[in-house]
């Protein structure tokens, strides 16, 4: 039986290389509040998708304070 830390630390690696990111874990992955994050979000023009996700390549680059456009 997987003990749950164990479980915690796998889905944190498991959001490193997943390309698209559901909004709980863009938080975790930008490691900001949701005010924030949703600040962040909309001066950098990232929107989630048709889906409802993130993408995680557009959040590496709000991180880096690259403009995407």
């Amino acid at each position: 039986m997987i003990k749950r830390d164990d479980l915690i630390t796998m889905r944190a690696i498991a959001i490193c290389f997943k390309p698209f990111l559901k909004p709980e874990e863009a938080l975790i992955y930008c490691n900001l509040g949701r005010t924030q994050f949703t600040k962040k979000c909309e001066e950098y023009c990232i929107y989630k998708n048709s889906s409802g996700y993130y993408k995680k390549e557009e959040l590496d680059k709000m991180l880096s304070g690259e403009k995407l456009r």
